[in-house]
């Protein structure tokens, strides 16, 4: 099985396994680890929710491995991540050196990519609950999800099976809203930037950490309009903004759009040792909580939850 070790978003970001044929008696692993320098790859660019949260692990983490190694942080964005999952699968050495903060569609995106096997890549830790939200700034004019119903929008996309994609997708089958994919942003951040250009309209998912995190008065003075909220009930943050279900036009839509959001939590298969799971749960010590809510809100849990 492949040694790299793996942060992926079964919801927002988690961390993931150190693989069995690493050792976990206390001595071997201390040794293992002992001067390692680790690189954490981020799927996104820069400044968005998958950044933030990856850059606190690579922050926090290597004071609970044994021989307190140092992670280095980079992004590698592309095609909704895909580029990094491919490159830990394919070309990262497999020495336990590589870890990765990926997206949290990635397991259903390996469906229809079989080149890239998720069953290999077990998670031990969730950094934090997610919820995308649907996002338009003032200049476009548009003050509720009615408005992208009666008129055409486009709407800012990364690549592959991407939350930026699925949830505009599933809206526009099943809820009638009139949204124009532009598709090839590197992410979220590079998505801001083209609505503040001006070359599209709405970000179609926007994690609400990283909302909170960077641009907090969207959603408490009501900066922005948030269409929507990729969640089965409504967020206490976000008490006026409908779910994908409510907004469905039909059973169908409802179920699809329900399922959306399940599959998104709960597709990724994992089998991590206890010991490695351990570990990844140090990530919810109290240091590394109360400095993440000092910008985001922080819901962890462990792999299996």
């Amino acid at each position: 099985m492949r040694k790299a070790l793996m942060i992926g978003a079964a919801v927002g970001i988690a961390a993931a396994t150190l693989l069995r044929s690493i050792p976990i008696h206390a001595e071997p692993v201390v040794d293992f680890y002992r001067g390692r320098t680790l690189h954490l790859l981020i799927g996104y660019g820069p400044g968005g929710g998958y950044d933030i949260y990856g850059r606190l692990v690579a922050e926090f983490l290597p004071r609970h491995l044994p021989g307190n190694p140092r992670i280095i942080a980079q992004n590698m964005p592309g095609a909704g991540s895909f580029v990094a999952a491919k490159y830990i699968y394919d070309v990262a050495p497999k020495d336990g050196t590589v870890l990765g903060s990926l997206a949290q569609t990635l397991a259903l995106d390996s469906m229809t990519n079989t080149s890239l096997d998720v069953a290999k890549m077990p998670y031990i830790g969730r950094v934090v609950t997610n919820i995308d939200v649907g996002v338009a700034l003032p200049k476009s004019g548009i003050k509720s999800f009615e408005d992208v119903r009666a008129k055409q929008y486009s709407v800012g996309a990364s690549g592959g099976g991407s939350t930026t994609v699925l949830f505009p997708t599933a809206l526009k089958t099943y809820a009638g809203a009139k949204f124009k994919l532009v598709r090839g942003y590197s992410g979220t951040s590079d998505i801001l930037l083209a609505m503040e250009r001006g070359e599209v309209d709405i970000v179609g998912a926007y994690g609400l950490p990283g909302i909170l995190a960077s641009h907090a008065g969207w959603v408490q003075h009501g900066e922005t309009t948030l269409l929507f909220q990729a969640a089965l009930k409504r967020h206490r943050f976000l008490a006026h903004v409908p779910t994908l279900p409510e907004l469905a036009l039909s059973d169908e839509g409802r179920e699809c759009c329900a399922r959306q959001r399940v599959l998104a939590k709960s597709a990724v298969p994992f089998s991590p040792p206890r010991a490695c799971r351990r570990r990844g749960c140090a990530l919810c010590e109290p240091r590394f909580a109360r400095c993440s809510r000092m910008r985001i809100s922080l819901p962890h849990a462990r792999g299996e939850s």
